[in-house]
């Protein structure tokens, strides 16, 4: 059986009949140039009770009088260095790079010299590394040229400077400088919206909400109870609820019964805090 040969004026004829292909409808956040949030939904909870709040927050000082930021640094520019190092990464991992960086470069004038290269060599097992090694080499041109070779005790000046977001500035203002700052990770974001603490649709407001309802007396160790809190008890998968000393005041619908009284609660997660078990 022969086939029937179709003549250029009926394939001409079919291809107009054709309907056009429209284009892919994008979201409404990505037609506004705006990228869709990853934060995690959490449920509304209750607000807490300023008594609720202190009472809290004396579990924390009572467990860890004085926390420490985890990242290792030397003075204020390795803190810089390795805040910067760290998004994005653990704080273990940057801690097994920057001992040997920091040995060969402890200042701004060092590290420039040092150059991107180099300083990428010393950060490759670091997630990032191409991008934030670039940004230690330009960021410690501009304190040489800008600012005498000194970290600046501002935000704005921190804020300015390549790969230092409000995070970052945080946490230098408040380790280098005693400001009483909020820096506001994974692990306080979350904290702040499970059990109902400070509530917030990105890290912004929930900074903004901890610095309102936190007492000041609390402020200066404030970020770092609540980092700390966050990355060894009330963890993303399975919060250790039962071991949580501020379980009465967590308004979390689906936490955990304490398994234990309070007191061995605020001995367990001191010594968590601590590194100690």
């Amino acid at each position: 059986m022969m086939a029937r040969k179709t003549t250029p004026k009926k394939v001409a004829k079919k291809a107009a009949k054709k309907p056009a292909r429209k284009p892919a409808k994008l979201p409404t956040a990505q037609k506004a140039g705006k990228a869709k949030s990853d934060a995690p939904k959490f449920a509304k909870v209750k607000p807490w009770t300023p008594a609720e709040i202190e009472q809290a927050f004396m579990h924390f000082q009572q467990a860890h009088p004085a926390p420490r930021g985890e990242l290792l640094h030397v003075n204020a520019f390795t803190l810089l260095v390795a805040v910067v190092l760290s998004a994005q990464a653990t704080d273990v991992g940057v801690n097994k790079a920057t001992p040997a960086l920091f040995a060969a470069a402890d200042t701004p004038q060092k590290m420039a010299a040092l150059g991107e290269d180099k300083i990428r060599d010393y950060v490759k097992t670091i997630g990032l590394f191409r991008g934030k090694a670039k940004n230690v080499a330009a960021l410690s041109r501009i304190l040489v040229e800008q600012h005498g070779g000194e970290v600046p005790h501002d935000r704005e000046a921190l804020e300015a400077l390549p790969g230092v977001g409000r995070k970052t500035a945080n946490v230098v203002l408040n380790i280098a400088f005693g400001e009483p700052t909020m820096a506001v990770d994974t692990h306080i974001f979350r904290i702040g919206n499970r059990t109902g603490l400070a509530p917030g649709k990105n890290p912004f407001e929930v900074e903004m909400n901890l610095v309102k309802v936190i007492p000041m007396k609390f402020m200066l160790h404030a970020h770092h109870w609540l980092i700390l809190h966050g990355r060894y008890i009330c963890v993303a998968r399975g919060p250790k609820c039962g071991r949580c000393m501020i379980n009465a005041q967590c308004h979390w619908p689906e936490k955990g019964k304490p398994e234990f009284p309070l007191k061995e609660r605020i001995a367990t997660s001191a010594s968590v805090m601590r590194k100690e078990i």
